[in-house]
């Protein structure tokens, strides 16, 4: 029978989460909102990035090939 783990085990991991979140409320906010300048875009920034890429020029696979040598 394998061995499972005791239901009233907090790893070392869980228990300094835990005590960092009592500590710091406000880090969740904080996270969310450094979370928010590179992911979490709205919808107008979503829509300036769509017209920008449809303006775009396709490129080769490999920039550094020169076709000049042919």
């Amino acid at each position: 029978m394998p061995m499972l783990p005791a239901r009233n085990y907090v790893s070392e991991h869980t228990k300094f989460i835990r005590d960092l979140l009592a500590r710091k409320p406000q880090l969740e906010s904080e996270q969310r909102a450094g979370r928010a300048i590179w992911w979490d875009k709205r919808p107008a920034d979503l829509k300036l990035r769509h017209e920008m890429d449809e303006g775009s020029v396709p490129q080769k696979p490999y920039v550094y090939s020169t076709d000049d040598a042919e």
